[in-house]
């Protein structure tokens, strides 16, 4: 089994999918908190947070992460491309302690720490799974 390299254009897809997720939620969340609570019975809201511009930036961020998303999985596995951007949790629990003045417990960092060692199991693997070729194809 040969190892799909990576290069650095594609660690840097890699970084692309990891803080626009990151920095686009947290704006979508910074965004919400202005506009208020979004019930069933008060759908048309969600039309009033589009006007928001926390709202349209977290929404532009996460359609370059999806572009980069989509990137990255046309060259590595999604068991690679998924875990690979776990580090994003801390970028997250970073930008809602100290920008969005969020308690963040115990319990939370011990699940971030968690998730984000368990990157480096994935980070050793293969990112594409080389499947043999057939005699047929």
């Amino acid at each position: 089994m040969m190892k799909h390299t990576l290069t650095p254009q594609r660690y840097l897809i890699l970084l692309c999918v990891m803080l626009t997720a990151s920095v686009g939620d947290t704006m979508l969340a910074h965004g919400m908190t202005q506009v208020g609570s979004v019930s069933f019975h008060h759908l048309e809201l969600l039309f009033v947070a589009l006007k928001n511009p926390w709202v349209g930036v977290g929404i532009l961020l996460l359609l370059g992460f999806f572009a980069s998303y989509l990137t990255a999985l046309s060259w590595a596995d999604l068991t690679f491309v998924l875990p690979s951007t776990a580090f994003g949790y801390v970028v997250v629990a970073l930008l809602a302690r100290f920008w969005q003045h969020e308690h963040i417990s115990v319990y939370r960092w011990l699940g971030i720490v968690l998730i984000v060692c368990g990157v480096g199991f994935v980070a050793n693997g293969p990112s594409l799974t080389e499947h043999p070729t057939s005699p047929t194809e």
